[in-house]
């Protein structure tokens, strides 16, 4: 069974629609659909009945695409709980590309960026940390590379590629940053990933290194995609009078609905440090 790499799926270039491909398997939104209902279902008949499939080809398109992005469905066997299915991490870890990936070739706006000011409180390679209102977060600065990034780079991959596009190498503006430096911390709509607020975060299971709790304020509705406003409480950082942060989010149509999101809902985000970039404060 192949394994996904590192980066995850590679985007379907040059598509009309969101794809991501992985040892030639494209998954779509009909493969996206179908992990979803097997979610909602809690087995692969309940979610081929609501999706009006029959139980034969889902059972075979979910073994095609375990072939090529590994372990998506968990079976249980019947027993003093009865069976059924439900998602391994990975097909969640794999919905959240495929939103993030949706949300980008569907947008027609320039992407929202969230500004944070912050001081630099430690730094490793290429990463650091910055205290900012709302806690520490990680990000990419101009230092040297480590050795994940030198083994994607070796593939012939940037490092970590963003949901933009882009290399997150090259959205690190400017030089390497010390410890003490001020600088601004900067996160693209579209690499925050928003859950529900029961949905806890493992911090073994997900690369994502940032993590946030906070409020929807209010929701910009596009045709396809919307703008998510999530309002994010200041930390304690001893006696300093911050005030509340707006982090921004583009959700799809279909995400907004599948999670009920609705002004004053609690959410939980989440965002890769290597698609925030620290850029050096000018005085």
């Amino acid at each position: 069974m192949g394994e996904p790499t590192d980066s995850g799926p590679a985007p379907a270039a040059g598509r009309g629609r969101a794809a991501l491909i992985e040892d030639g398997v494209e998954f779509d939104g009909r493969d996206a659909a179908l992990l979803r209902a097997v979610d909602a279902a809690g087995s692969v008949a309940g979610a081929a009945s609501e999706l009006g499939r029959s139980r034969a080809r889902a059972l075979t398109r979910i073994e095609t695409l375990e072939d090529a992005y590994g372990t998506l469905v968990e079976r249980r066997r019947g027993g003093e709980g009865g069976g059924g299915s439900r998602l391994a991490a990975s097909a969640r870890d794999l919905l959240d590309r495929y939103d993030r990936l949706q949300a980008v070739l569907a947008a027609t706006a320039s992407v929202p960026e969230t500004v944070l000011d912050g001081t630099v409180a430690a730094v490793d390679g290429e990463l650091a940390v910055v205290d900012t209102p709302v806690g520490e977060l990680s990000g990419l600065h101009g230092g040297t590379v480590d050795d994940e990034d030198a083994d994607d780079r070796a593939d012939g991959r940037g490092a970590d590629d963003g949901a933009d596009g882009r290399d997150a190498d090259d959205g690190a503006d400017g030089g390497a940053v010390a410890v003490g430096d001020a600088v601004q911390v900067r996160i693209g709509a579209d690499a925050v990933t928003v859950n529900d607020a029961a949905n806890a975060v493992d911090p073994d299971a997900t690369s994502a290194r940032n993590r946030l709790a906070g409020r929807v304020s209010r929701i910009d509705s596009g045709e396809t995609v919307s703008t998510v406003r999530i309002v994010v409480e200041p930390v304690d950082r001893g006696g300093t009078d911050d005030a509340a942060v707006e982090v921004a989010a583009l959700i799809t149509a279909e995400s907004i609905d599948r999670l009920g999101l609705a002004p004053g809902d609690p959410v939980s985000l989440r965002w890769k440090a290597t698609a925030t970039r620290l850029v050096a404060q000018v005085e």
